[in-house]
């Protein structure tokens, strides 16, 4: 394996490492015959000041592949545990992945950790390959850059690499490496693993980091602990209700793909909806429907629970006062979601949340939607259409007397219907990774062609802004695509 001589970045950090040893282990990622760059995050890049103004795209697909590692770099592999689909996995840890280290725009920003994912074999791979492909990365890339644009909390793309390998996975595919960025890795099963294998010690030590990390606020007080938990049930009650907010399915909710900072991570089985239904469900081997759509918030919940339990030597001597705390903590939830929610739906509804408890109108909303099968994203553009001229848009019975109800509150707003009309614009977007575009888009991709996926990438990274050029990204998947796709998690 080469090793690059330059100083990739120039203070790249490893306090995960150093701080958790016992979270981490080292190792070199394998070499690969052939890497060329894919696709690399110039903006983002830019926007973080990372020192590649000299590179060319051949020295950034060594890099990148993991077959040159920069001097200053100690890959890692994480330790981390986690249930899956409910189930406990005492090891997981990355078993296809590496971590090179944290980032540091500036002494005042936050950390950011570079992850490269298809790197090979790790001793958490459980037999598996360690191998990842160019449809799966070029999806993660893809969905990560369109929920950043979305406003959603997310790890974001930086790179992808093919490797010049075959993978064997239903077909032979072309392998990939992916580098992704995030907050941090911290997930709720690494809180697992740490309580499993290191002990109380252990998890201390992990949650006084996670709180220096993430939430640097918290004082150092007795309640540390509890408001630790209460700072991650604000942020996971924030993320959720945005993803109920857009119509995204995630998937795979165990707790491994749970982070304590409150980003979207691991998108692998993941979709948006095109015709809304609260059981919407696209993951193949989500037998039961698990994480469908409308059981998201639930879920993390169940998920938010497992962290707790780690932490309950930390909240009071006594374990009954302990689990007590814990429960009290846990059932702000509701509570915290529901203000996210209900924030949202107002805001994309056009209607001041101050004066009045508009959910029966938004539940209304939704019932039509299930019961039309209406597309969820276009549903609340054509509702903004409506404020500009209501005789142009075509309804059902059932929702245009739901939209005269709606007129009707939106006259006592203060501005005027196209204004908010408008604004509604600002946050409803018109473009998502629509199923059947992004799957064109990724088998023309593993063929080598490159040009759709790059044209999807552009336009679902500008949301808001409608073009009548790209009519044809507004609309849903035919009736029998919708009925058959499944997604994957490419391992």
């Amino acid at each position: 394996m080469i090793t690059l001589n330059m100083v990739f970045i120039k203070d790249i950090k490893h306090n995960f490492f150093d701080e958790l040893p016992d979270l981490v282990l080292d190792w070199q990622p394998d070499e690969v015959p052939d890497p060329k760059l894919l696709i690399f995050n110039h903006k983002l890049a830019n926007e973080l000041e990372l020192s590649i103004e000299n590179l060319k795209d051949e020295d950034l697909a060594e890099m990148f592949s993991g077959n040159s590692v920069p001097k200053n770099v100690r890959p890692v592999a994480m330790a981390y545990a986690g249930h899956q689909f409910g189930h406990y996995s005492p090891k997981l840890g990355d078993g296809r992945a590496l971590l090179y280290g944290e980032i540091q725009k500036n002494e005042k920003s936050p950390l950011l950790d570079i992850h490269l994912k298809g790197t090979g074999r790790t001793p958490f791979s459980r037999g598996a390959d360690g191998k990842a492909t160019i449809g799966p990365m070029l999806r993660e890339y893809l969905m990560c850059e369109a929920m950043n644009a979305l406003n959603v909390p997310t790890t974001r793309g930086l790179s992808v690499v093919t490797t010049g390998e075959s993978i064997q996975r239903l077909t032979d595919e072309p392998g990939a490496v992916f580098t992704r960025l995030a907050s941090s890795h911290i997930r709720i099963g690494t809180f697992e693993y740490a309580a499993r294998e290191l002990g109380a010690d252990g998890v201390k030590q992990l949650a006084d980091y996670g709180i220096k990390r993430h939430y640097s606020t918290i004082t150092n007080s007795k309640s540390k602990y509890l408001d630790f938990l209460s700072s991650v049930v604000e942020r996971q009650a924030n993320l959720i209700a945005k993803w109920m907010l857009i119509g995204f399915v995630h998937g795979v909710m165990n707790t491994d793909n749970t982070t304590i900072s409150g980003e979207t991570i691991d998108y692998g089985p993941c979709a948006f909806m095109d015709h809304y239904h609260e059981n919407t469900l696209f993951s193949s081997i989500d037998a039961h429907g698990r994480y469908a759509y409308g059981n998201q918030p639930e879920i993390i919940v169940w998920n938010l629970f497992r962290l707790a339990e780690t932490l309950l030597p930390f909240f009071s001597e006594n374990e009954d006062e302990a689990i007590e705390s814990a429960k009290k903590i846990l059932a702000t939830f509701k509570e915290k979601y529901d203000t996210y929610w209900y924030e949202g739906m107002c805001q994309k509804l056009g209607l001041s949340n101050s004066k009045a408890n508009h959910n029966g109108l938004f539940s209304d909303l939704l019932l039509i939607m299930q019961n039309n099968s209406l597309d969820y994203t276009n549903t609340f553009r054509v509702l903004a259409n409506s404020l500009r001229n209501k005789k142009d848009v075509e309804a059902s019975d059932e929702l245009y007397k739901w939209i005269n109800s709606w007129h009707t509150l939106i006259s006592e707003e203060e501005k005027t219907p196209h204004k908010i009309a408008n604004k509604m614009d600002l946050i409803n977007p018109i473009y998502i990774p629509r199923n059947h575009l992004l799957d064109e888009a990724l088998k023309e991709a593993e063929n080598g062609d490159l040009s759709t996926f790059n044209r999807l990438l552009e336009v679902v990274t500008n949301p808001y802004n409608a073009k009548p050029e790209l009519e044809d990204y507004t609309k849903p998947g035919s009736l029998e695509f919708q009925d058959s796709f499944k997604t994957f998690c490419g391992t």
